[in-house]
């Protein structure tokens, strides 16, 4: 099984999210980042431009600001709540690369 569907879902989630939300927008304004989302088996990109993720499809993209190394079993626990942010990293079972502050932002994404 893939993750696909569910991850954009999660996208199309979020780009609503961000129109309903005028803080939101705010906080995303003039920010154009470039996510890899690499789960062994799996690879997504996506980019975060105009406050909203304008491109999500399978594949690797070049020079990414965020990198987010894991596998699908892991990802389908942290959607579904079964796991915690927190507890993968410490486990080594989700891994980010990246600046902190685009760390951070990252959340705001799910």
């Amino acid at each position: 099984m893939t993750l696909k569907p569910i991850l954009e879902k999660l996208v199309t989630t979020f780009n609503e999210k961000v129109e309903m939300d005028a803080n939101l927008r705010k906080d995303l304004e003039g920010i154009c980042k470039k996510v890899q989302i690499d789960l062994g088996s799996e690879r997504y990109r996506l980019i975060l431009e105009n406050q909203r993720i304008s491109r999500f499809d399978e594949g690797t993209i070049d020079d990414p600001d965020i990198t987010l190394i894991s596998n699908p079993d892991t990802i389908q626990d942290l959607i579904s709540g079964k796991m915690k942010p927190m507890k993968a990293l410490a486990l080594k079972k989700l891994k980010l690369k990246g600046s902190l502050e685009d760390i951070l932002r990252l959340r705001k994404l799910f």
